[in-house]
């Protein structure tokens, strides 16, 4: 997420459009090669491994879309978790991405639209990339196009593509990184500043986290590459307009952000931290040298387990691919001038930082906890990075290593090995070192259809306009189909039903920390552990009671079991769900393809 000062424009040489076209072609083919068990069917396929997450970002384009058009509060919402609603400023909101699509989510609804910026996301991130390579850093339209794929489709990268709409959006990092360092023009503070201060308020609604991290890097890669001897008199002369800039860009950003942050901090349903264990998603020692899942490596057998999860591989790199940079970091710095060592330098000091971060507060190493403390172990007390996953650190090695890559291929390029054999180990090398980690299609599996007792509007009978309806299992992470159905309504315009639970992070963890949907009660309980296990619980006229209050507390008026339960991790027991519901509530009636209990409207 780093990379030295840009030349003046004027030393770019000449566009060469061919070139420019053959990379918009590669990035978004590959784009569309890694989404492409979607693109098979956009409403009737989801993300195997993180269902769960597509089914949030899909309900945030439908909330957003709906609150825009609708002129509700696109950052809080009594649609979910009745009757506390959920602090979305908290949460992923995707605001800027839910009003800009919210056309095409009318259009083609929820599920398409997500796929449709999930491929954007990762085409663009590569053009991002190669614009600001090719345009400020290396005049070799080839080694800005290998930095720029190496960087969008990285491990990392490819898999946070399992559905987080969030960190799939790198193509911000590189805007990030050319406006703050066009805060040096000389006479163009002002604007320069107002403009980097709206690209930062676009991507705090985008990816916060990720801004976070970008802010993070370039603050570590500055301090080092500002403090080098080489580069302290170009420092001294444009820090008065730089600073000035970063006024300006504070202003207008507060200004943008001036709600959101105050929901953030101090609005309801916040809470502090996170519900995360940090040593649990910090990044394996061993990470670095493996390879990730979705890779010809992967494919081939040589894939490891040694991430939290399928979506958070933010390393595995590969031994190749490790070496090769140190070959590379060495060749450069051989043939460095002073300046240019300066950049390498911070660029290396950063990439270590980093990479000892997202190790967390303890080192892991091939799977086994060593109990020694790391930096993190006192990093990750301070307010904010308290709420940062240690092990995403990693996903800021990526960009240096790429950038390294580039300037390599640039240097060959300008000045090629005078001997054969030598041009033929460098290509060797990259080959070996980037070609097992050529990622391959995301896995996707066949969704459970939305029941026609919603697509056809038949809920509007049993359910008051913006009463309360719950789907069994209720609604959370691993049961998320009731914020299916529910951005389905929305983004359909049939009205709107609320939901007593949902996917989301909100108070009610340990020591005032988050935790993912609400504190459970007797009723979601019993229905987690029916659907779960395939058994009926013990029910007593006791629990009958406390199953009314929980559907008084949540003013629930129709309970819905639908005959296919999407369950995220596990498989779900419809027919153990019908019995237990029936136990506690009487028997329900048939409605289209749904069972259905009804209860007054309080």
């Amino acid at each position: 997420m780093v990379t030295g000062p840009p030349p003046a424009p004027s030393s770019v040489p000449p566009r060469n459009r061919r070139a420019d076209l053959v990379m918009a072609l590669v990035a978004l083919a590959l784009a569309v090669w890694v989404t492409s068990g979607l693109w098979q069917n956009p409403n009737g396929r989801a993300i195997t491994v993180n269902s769960s997450d597509q089914a949030l970002f899909e309900w945030l384009l439908a909330f957003g879309a709906h609150a825009l058009t609708h002129g509700d509060n696109p950052l809080f919402t009594y649609l979910l978790n009745v009757p506390d609603g959920v602090n979305l400023a908290v949460n992923t909101s995707i605001t800027v991405y839910a009003a800009v699509f919210a056309p095409l989510t009318y259009l083609i609804g929820p599920p398409a639209t997500f796929l449709v910026i999930l491929t954007l996301n990762l085409a663009a991130t590569a053009l991002a990339w190669y614009w600001l390579l090719s345009r400020h850093l290396v005049p070799t339209r080839l080694a800005a196009g290998v930095g720029a794929l190496v960087i969008a489709f990285s491990p990392g990268m490819v898999s946070h593509a399992n559905a987080h709409l969030n960190w799939s959006a790198g193509w911000l990092v590189p805007l990030l990184v050319w406006r703050l360092f066009a805060l040096r023009e000389s006479g163009r503070w002002l604007r320069n500043g107002a403009i980097f201060g709206v690209l930062v308020a676009v991507a705090f609604s985008i990816a916060a986290e990720g801004l976070f991290f970008t802010a993070l890097a370039l603050t570590v890669f500055l301090a080092v590459w500002a403090a080098h001897p080489a580069n302290r008199v170009a420092v001294r002369a444009a820090l008065p307009c730089f600073l000035r800039g970063i006024a300006v860009t504070a202003v207008v950003a507060g200004a943008l952000l001036a709600y959101p942050l105050w929901l953030h901090f101090a609005g309801p349903q916040r809470f502090h931290g996170t519900g995360f264990d940090p040593v649990v998603h910090s990044e394996d020692m061993a990470a670095y040298l493996a390879y990730p899942r979705r890779s010809l490596a992967g494919e081939a057998g040589l894939r490891t387990s040694l991430a939290p999860n399928p979506t958070e591989e933010n390393s595995f790199f590969g031994v190749p691919l490790l070496l090769l940079v140190l070959v590379c970091f060495g060749f450069l710095w051989r043939h460095a001038t002073a300046t240019r060592r300066a950049t390498l330098f911070a660029l290396g000091v950063t990439a270590v930082v980093f990479t000892v971060l997202s190790w967390g507060p303890q080192a892991v190493v091939d799977g086994e906890r060593t109990g020694f403390p790391l930096p993190f172990e006192w990093l990750g007390q301070l307010p904010v990075i308290n709420a940062a996953l240690p092990a995403r650190l990693a996903l800021v090695v990526a960009p240096v290593i790429g950038l390294l890559l580039a300037y390599t291929v640039d240097r060959l390029r300008a000045d090629p090995p005078r001997h054969r054999p030598t041009g033929l180990a460098w290509a060797v090398g990259y080959a070996v070192a980037l070609l097992p980690l050529l990622p391959t299609p995301l896995l996707t599996i066949a969704r459970e259809p939305i029941p026609e007792f919603i697509t056809s509007g038949a809920w509007r009978k049993h359910v008051s306009p913006g009463g309360v309806l719950t789907p069994i299992p209720l609604t959370v992470d691993v049961t998320p189909d009731g914020q299916r159905w529910q951005a389905y309504a929305l983004a359909h315009q049939q009205g709107e039903f609320a939901l007593p639970a949902g996917f989301f992070l909100g108070p009610g963890g340990p020591d005032g920390r988050g935790r993912i949907g609400p504190v459970p009660r007797t009723f979601d309980s019993l229905m987690d552990q029916a659907g779960r296990t395939g058994r009926t619980p013990i029910i007593t006229d006791g629990t009958r009671e406390l199953v009314r209050a929980d559907l008084r507390h949540w003013r629930v008026e129709a309970i819905v079991l639908a005959d296919q339960v999407h369950g995220a991790k596990y498989d779900i027991d419809e027919e153990a769900l019908r019995r237990t519901a029936t136990e506690l509530l009487g028997p329900p009636q048939r409605v289209h393809d749904v069972w259905l209990w009804s209860l007054p409207p309080r």
